[in-house]
């Protein structure tokens, strides 16, 4: 048996226990959550081979998943593709997690100078904006310092700077654009 015959036959399985577990076979939704639970701790293995330890608590939370969205489940799609969307939902929840939780436990060596890099940066950032923008013509800065820069609506925009709502879109879609290849030409 090839390997596509071989993933079939295991894909029309699983389908099958679930289908008839959905309809009041209680063996069979046993057997597919335990089947379904080796597959999973395998796909999750293969994503999470540098945090071998949040493996199994992560295969517990997609069975989990599974079982309280089972009634979203259409026999007419692949099971392995809706199992593997709410596989993946739970990984990317738990990096989240821990990205965060680093976040918050990683200590700041030097607060003060967090700070004052961020400024500057920012200064600098305000300041070569800036010069980027006055050697644009009017009609394409208006409406980007207005819109982008301001947050005013097209419309408000348009008021300000005696320009149709059309020629501020197009404005500002063309003053990006000279933006854009500035910024390449200086880099």
């Amino acid at each position: 048996m090839n390997r596509e015959a071989g993933f079939r036959a295991k894909e029309d399985r699983l389908r099958g226990l679930l289908v008839r577990g959905l309809a009041g076979d209680n063996a069979a939704y046993q057997a597919f959550l335990t089947e379904l639970s080796a597959h999973l701790r395998a796909f999750l293995r293969r994503r999470l081979s540098g945090l071998p330890d949040e493996i199994e608590d992560l295969v517990q939370e997609s069975l989990l998943a599974v079982h309280n969205q089972r009634h979203t489940y259409d026999p007419e799609q692949p099971l392995s593709a809706w199992a593997q969307a709410i596989a993946r939902y739970k990984l990317v929840d738990l990096l989240r997690r821990r990205a965060v939780h680093e976040q918050l436990n990683d200590p700041l060596d030097d607060e003060m100078e967090l700070f004052t890099t961020a400024d500057s940066e920012a200064a600098e950032a305000r300041r070569d904006l800036s010069k980027l923008l006055d050697d644009l013509p009017d009609q394409l800065r208006l409406p980007i310092v207005h819109t982008k820069l301001e947050g005013l609506s097209v419309k408000e925009a348009a008021d300000l700077s005696g320009m149709s709502e059309s020629a501020v879109k197009v404005g500002v879609h063309r003053g990006l654009k000279a933006l854009a290849a500035k910024i390449r030409g200086v880099l």
